[in-house]
């Protein structure tokens, strides 16, 4: 059944900027005090915007106390869902929005809204591409308890060690998203309860997107409906589910990645050097310098139990796969696994030259001085090796990874329809 739809402004002929979508669930003694606040606040804001109530599945007078405020209020208009689930009522009504940044943010507005235009400016200006409010900075100021304190950081932490997120509070109930964005990530999002912003933002992190923090003012709300206990069970099931998705490939993330993220920033030309080159050498330089290190000392390890030959062979197809590796993803900005095994495979070939390299660095050794000492077995051996990886770096730029280019920057023509025409 589709959802209700009540506005007292349905008649707008320009979409409005923000889409501010507030969830509720029984909220029927909060939701008058703090919608009249948000669309107060809003006027005073430099573009259009609209108020959307996510009703979903109240046992109150919830319902009728939003549509009644809906006819008194100009742009707030009610979605009305017959199922339970912030995150579901929320990915709905951002999907079905046609404004052009889409916010987020709890009925209790236990976020000071002054931050509410640092949220949505990064999005608007086309820096950002989602944008979070975070209790966790340095110069957030904060009033809740210990335990939800320690909770959240908890949590945050949790997060970082098994998804690898950077974002410093994934839960903060204040969040704004580029639609354009979010008409590719919404459709993967999969929770429909509280783990949907974390699994909104995981997402977006994978997918190479920005997403910009904004110290914010808050304040708990003592009679928050938020279940500890079984919110803490769904998240960290919704935790499992994430990296068995990202372990197996169940995501299309390089797709992503290439549609909508955000490629490396284009160098500028100088005289003579192609662009980007300078950047992959110093790149190159470092996991060189490292790989050399590694080889060297699984060489020395073991020559202690091998002829020179076969240490050589060992210590350098190991160092191979994982320079490979290393150039792959650092050096030259490839991600996925799009096409990492037929690198590998070119990879090895460039490592079967290497090898002829040193190895005919050592047989002409062996040739010169047969009972050369180690010092000077090594020292041919690591200028065998700057000339392998010389090589290696030109076949990598020029064959094995030729087809990658940088991504330009995306334009924001067209995320805004018109500012002066969206203004009160």
């Amino acid at each position: 059944m589709p959802p209700l739809m009540v506005s007292s402004d349905d008649t707008r002929s320009v979409p409005p900027v923000l889409d501010v979508v507030v969830p509720v669930h029984d909220e029927e003694a909060d939701l008058e005090q703090c919608l009249r606040r948000l669309h107060a606040h809003l006027a005073t804001l430099p573009f259009s915007s609209r108020i959307t109530v996510a009703e979903n599945a109240s046992t109150d007078g919830t319902p009728a106390l939003a549509q009644r405020l809906a006819g008194e209020l100009a742009d707030v208009r009610v979605r009305v869902e017959t199922e339970p689930g912030r995150g579901r009522a929320l990915n709905r009504a951002w999907q079905a929005s046609d404004a052009a940044v889409l916010v987020y943010m709890d009925v209790d507005l236990s976020t000071d809204l002054n931050a509410l235009l640092p949220l949505v400016a990064p999005l608007i200006s086309g820096h950002s591409d989602l944008a979070i409010g975070t209790r966790l900075a340095g110069s957030s100021r904060v009033v809740r308890g210990a335990k939800r304190e320690f909770i959240s950081r908890s949590y945050n932490l949790l997060l970082r060690g098994t998804l690898a997120t950077h974002v410093s509070d994934a839960q903060c109930g204040f969040k704004a998203i580029r639609a354009d964005v979010a008409a590719r990530l919404l459709p993967l999002v999969e929770d429909t309860g509280w783990f949907f912003d974390t699994e909104l933002l995981v997402l977006a992190e994978r997918a190479g997107l920005r997403i910009a923090e904004v110290p914010v003012d808050w304040v708990d709300d003592p009679d928050s409906r938020v279940h500890i206990v079984s919110t803490a069970k769904a998240d960290l099931a919704g935790i499992v589910r994430m990296w068995r998705a990202f372990t197996t490939g169940r995501l299309p993330l390089a797709d992503l990645r290439a549609q909508i993220g955000r490629g490396p920033l284009v160098e500028p030309d100088l005289d003579g050097v192609p662009a980007g080159l300078l950047g992959q050498l110093v790149r190159f330089a470092v996991i060189g310098v490292v790989s050399t290190l590694a080889y060297l000392a699984l060489f020395v390890g073991l020559r202690h139990t091998f002829e020179p030959q076969a240490a050589n062979l060992v210590a350098l197809a190991v160092t191979a796969v994982a320079n490979t590796a290393a150039n792959r993803r650092i050096t030259f900005g490839i991600r996925g696994r799009g096409g990492a095994a037929t690198a590998q495979f070119q990879g090895l070939l460039v490592f079967a030259l290497g090898l002829a390299l040193t190895s005919g660095t050592l047989a002409a050794l062996n040739v010169w001085d047969p009972h050369a000492p180690r010092l000077t077995e090594l020292a041919f051996l690591v200028s065998a090796n700057l000339a392998a990886t010389l090589l290696r770096f030109v076949l990598f730029r020029a064959w094995v990874f030729r087809t990658r280019t940088p991504r330009a920057e995306r334009t924001v023509d067209g995320l805004v329809p018109d500012l002066e025409a969206s203004t009160r």
